[in-house]
């Protein structure tokens, strides 16, 4: 990753307007959405979806592994890999098929159990949880210096 930065999310409200700049400037790629259990990144996810202009109920795909969505002509594929015991798994699923969309949103959650399996990133976003549990420490890099420069002044 080529650029990178930093935020302070303090309220839901802040996830919600960094779901909606991150809608903005990326609509196909590879996102990796790293933090712990309730760091977010479900709840990021979901804003991400409303901003790109998603109308109904957005699910954790923890039991299913991915949840597709088809917005507005655009293909997204919802991945949260917390439950994959080994990344071969993926495979027996048909990875690859989702895959081949062309110019698709891919989102990881738990992208470290995809191993191989899974392409590398364009963007990693990673969520960390405070001392202060309404506070969110979020770290964005990316191969978009467009996107961090819309960070910066976000």
């Amino acid at each position: 990753m080529q650029y990178s930065s930093k935020l302070s999310l303090s309220h839901e409200q802040d996830t919600q307007k960094l779901a909606q700049k991150l809608a903005q400037h990326i609509a196909k790629g590879v996102i990796y959405l790293i933090g712990d259990l309730g760091a977010g990144k479900t709840t990021l996810t979901r804003y991400w979806l409303q901003s790109l202009g998603h109308q109904g109920a957005v699910k954790s795909p923890t039991y299913t592994l991915v949840e597709p969505y088809h917005i507005q002509g655009k293909d997204v594929f919802h991945f949260d890999l917390y439950r994959l015991n080994d990344p071969y798994e993926l495979e027996l699923m048909g990875i690859r098929d989702y895959l081949d969309q062309t110019d698709a949103l891919f989102l990881f959650e738990w992208p470290s159990k995809g191993g191989d399996e899974i392409p590398k990133a364009d963007h990693v976003i990673t969520i960390l949880k405070t001392a202060d549990e309404t506070v969110r420490e979020v770290s964005i890099e990316s191969t978009s210096s467009e996107l961090v420069q819309a960070l910066k002044r976000f």
